[in-house]
């Protein structure tokens, strides 16, 4: 079994804040709803879509609310998303040492093989697994598919989320908690990460140390 890396891909390995916030926004505007502050809204992300309706706007039809983000997100999800800074060289970096590399996210297979492919790390990815159905993150599901997808055995979930920290955890994975995304280092300390760290630069040490231990 070939020795992978997990990797959420929201906060992570992309930098997309603004144009879910962007999606999320038009679609509570166009309802007249009230939109959620900067701090609610980093307390919703990372949970499953129709769960962040309902928690955003009580009452309301969150099913509906999500078809309709999907429909806006499909059309705007790149205008500003972009890799963060190293993130290429890292995942080529790591694939050339010989890790699988699959990603664990929220978002559906579909949509996040998408957001993927349009900032130009699908072919640096072995498997994109979306929750498609499964219990979502802090749950190990999604982190266990995506495992089994590349016949990998797992050594570490990095996420910028507690909700991916717990999933490690629960996962039986080294957990990397990186704090440029959703969660500010404060929230991540309290899920008790192995590691939390405000960028991936330090990755690539942590797995020297963990091959060699």
């Amino acid at each position: 079994m070939k020795p992978t890396i997990v990797f959420d891909l929201d906060g992570t390995l992309v930098d997309s804040l603004a144009d879910i916030t962007a999606s999320f926004h038009h679609v509570l505007r166009e309802a007249g709803l009230p939109l959620p502050t900067d701090a609610e809204m980093a307390d919703l992300i990372g949970r499953p879509l129709a769960e962040m309706f309902r928690r955003a706007a009580p009452g309301a039809d969150a099913e509906a609310l999500a078809e309709a983000y999907r429909a806006h997100y499909r059309a705007h999800m790149a205008d500003q998303s972009r890799p963060y800074p190293g993130v290429p060289e890292l995942l080529d970096e790591l694939r050339g040492r010989g890790f699988a590399l699959a990603v664990a996210t929220t978002k559906r297979s579909g949509t996040a093989r998408r957001l993927a492919e349009a900032v130009g790390l699908l072919p640096l990815l072995d498997h994109v697994q979306g929750t498609d159905g499964l219990p979502s993150k802090p749950a190990p599901d999604v982190v266990l598919a995506a495992l089994a997808a590349v016949n990998g055995r797992g050594v570490c979930m990095v996420g910028d989320t507690t909700h991916d920290v717990l999933a490690g955890k629960a996962a039986g994975l080294c957990t990397y908690a990186v704090s440029w995304g959703t969660h500010p280092p404060e929230v991540l300390a309290a899920a008790e990460p192995d590691h939390l760290e405000p960028d991936l630069s330090r990755l690539p040490r942590l797995l020297e140390a963990l091959a060699a231990r």
